[in-house]
């Protein structure tokens, strides 16, 4: 049996100091990336009516892909490619914020709940300088023995994602009938994490708790999760090889180097590197960088060393 790392989520707010509070269980300090994966926020079910839902305004990424996905909702994404998109439940969006990109996420007013997630991976040097893009995909739901699997990226029980990855990855939704016990074939050089939205799970036979993520480091041939009680539970498996590279991670920036971060600020004085979200409606019409910290910023690998003082956005 392999040894399990559960970790736990914190809450924070979601785009600065609003009423909608997300809870976030990748970057920490005990794990900062599995695979490419560097970003694991998980929100919900959240009435809107009592906290206003998302309205995150404009705002900047580079060095990196967002993966939007909901369970219940539907939010409304603009980017600066011009792209109007709506995301709904079972649906992927995928935005590639690569040379660098600037997003708005307002849930609709037809939303009355909000529950999802929001993931990152970090784009590899050969890509993380690409122009911004933006994929939709409605994957299938595939049918297994005590699973229902609805696949994002990468491959999984002899099915594979049309949409493109950078890097060698792996994200799917799982939802467990009662009682189940389902066993999956994965990429053993693979590191893998399952995050628990309805639970309880166990994950190799450790039980995890709604909101946390347990962690499988490589070596795992065969994944194994059981569903303790009589009616069904949800996870999102993410998986990648160990990515090779150092990620400095600071605000809604992937980058490499201190230098490196300091000059995406750029975005504070209307750099056209991010372009224009056109059609935003709120009365915040961007969101400000933060001043940078007074320590210098440093590139962590996964796991981060005992102790790290980089700073995480």
């Amino acid at each position: 049996m392999s040894e399990v790392q559960v970790v736990a989520s914190r809450e924070v707010p979601l785009g600065g100091p609003r009423a909608m509070t997300v809870r976030r269980t990748l970057p920490q300090r005990t794990r900062s990336l599995i695979g490419a994966w560097c970003f694991v926020d998980h929100y919900g079910p959240d009435d809107v009516a009592g906290t206003g839902g998302m309205d995150v305004p404009p705002h900047p990424h580079t060095g990196l892909q967002t993966v939007s996905w909901l369970f219940t909702g539907e939010v409304e994404h603009r980017d600066s490619s011009g792209v109007s998109a709506l995301v709904r439940p079972g649906e992927l969006n995928l935005m590639t914020g690569g040379y660098g990109v600037a997003h708005s996420e307002v849930s609709t007013a037809d939303c009355s709940t909000l529950h999802g997630v929001q993931l990152w991976t970090a784009l590899p040097d050969s890509a993380r300088h690409l122009p911004r893009d933006f994929v939709h995909h409605v994957p299938e739901a595939l049918h297994l023995d005590g699973a229902t699997v609805r696949l994002l990226l990468g491959s999984l029980a002899g099915h594979a994602s049309p949409v493109p990855a950078h890097s060698p990855l792996l994200g799917a939704e799982l939802v467990l009938e009662p009682f189940a016990h389902v066993a999956l074939d994965v990429a053993p050089d693979f590191e893998h994490g399952v995050l628990v939205d309805q639970g309880p799970v166990l994950l190799e036979g450790v039980e995890l708790a709604r909101a946390e993520l347990g962690y499988l480091a490589p070596g795992t041939p065969r994944l194994r999760l059981a569903n303790p009680s009589g009616r069904p539970t949800r996870v999102m498996l993410l998986g990648g090889e160990p990515f090779p590279e150092p990620v400095l991670m600071w605000w809604n920036f992937v980058g490499r180097s201190h230098e490196e971060i300091a000059g995406f600020r750029e975005w504070e004085a209307g750099s056209e590197r991010f372009g224009r979200v056109r059609g935003y409606r709120g009365s915040v019409q961007r969101l400000p960088a933060p001043p940078m910290p007074a320590v210098r910023l440093r590139p962590r690998l996964s796991p981060p060393s005992p102790g790290d003082p980089s700073a995480w956005g």
